[in-house]
């Protein structure tokens, strides 16, 4: 049975003090919104609203192939814009017609393909857990009367590789707990992920709205996530 009392704050927790990070101005990539690309990554600009997320070369290469594209267009079978000997059209938007060789257009491709999973796209939910026995050693466990109450733990993904501040407040944005994670790569979660076990219980109960929010802040972008409702604050028996 779930023993809780709903608006009591726990003291254990709830006098903790934080001080908010410093928005993009202080971050080392900066936040350019939800198009944010991670560390190691920039905009492509095949077109000025094309911001797939490549390498600082591919980058490059798409300029290059840019500044050359009068030259490598020919009349022909494809209307004023058809390729010289050699060519392709890089299709890296419909419609892009700048021809490229074969392997560029590859690589744009590529690149596409993995727009979504280069962005500080900062995802976040929440999963509960419960605290599992002590094992003793000697074949038998010990375990507390709060063990099967469930537990917040706060996990996202599409992060930069690095620390990620987590955050629980009330709806007034009075902080109820943070700390610290080390955002590293998972097999099935983009970029930089992580599952943080917060040591909060979960208040929430049927008919009993949501009085708080998580929320994450990655340290690289200046980026923050959505909030994600939860309801924290109940004392334990």
């Amino acid at each position: 049975m779930k023993r809780t009392l709903l608006g009591l704050a726990v003291a254990a927790v709830a006098g903790l003090s934080v001080t908010v990070p410093a928005t993009s101005a202080s971050a080392a990539t900066g936040d350019f919104g939800p198009d944010t690309c991670r560390e190691g990554y920039v905009w492509r600009e095949a077109r000025p609203a094309d911001h797939v997320c490549v390498t600082s070369a591919n980058r490059t290469q798409t300029r290059s192939d840019n500044a050359a594209a009068a030259g490598r267009w020919t009349s022909g079978a494809f209307g004023a814009h058809t390729c010289v000997t050699g060519y392709v059209w890089r299709e890296a938007f419909t419609g892009d017609d700048v021809c490229v060789t074969p392997a560029v257009r590859s690589q744009a491709a590529a690149d596409n393909a993995q727009a979504g999973n280069r962005k500080v796209s900062a995802r976040l939910w929440i999963n509960r857990y419960t605290v599992a026995p002590t094992d003793n050693g000697d074949g038998t466990s010990t375990t507390t009367s709060v063990d099967d109450i469930a537990r917040i733990k706060i996990s996202g993904d599409h992060y930069n590789f690095g620390q990620v501040r987590l955050y629980l407040r009330y709806n007034t944005g009075r902080l109820f707990w943070s700390g610290t994670v080390n955002a590293t790569a998972h097999s099935g979660f983009a970029g930089g992920s992580f599952g943080k076990k917060t040591g909060v219980f979960d208040c929430s109960a049927p008919g009993k709205a949501a009085n708080g929010y998580a929320q994450a802040f990655d340290v690289l972008s200046g980026r923050w996530s959505a909030r994600v409702p939860v309801r924290i604050g109940c004392a334990v028996l």
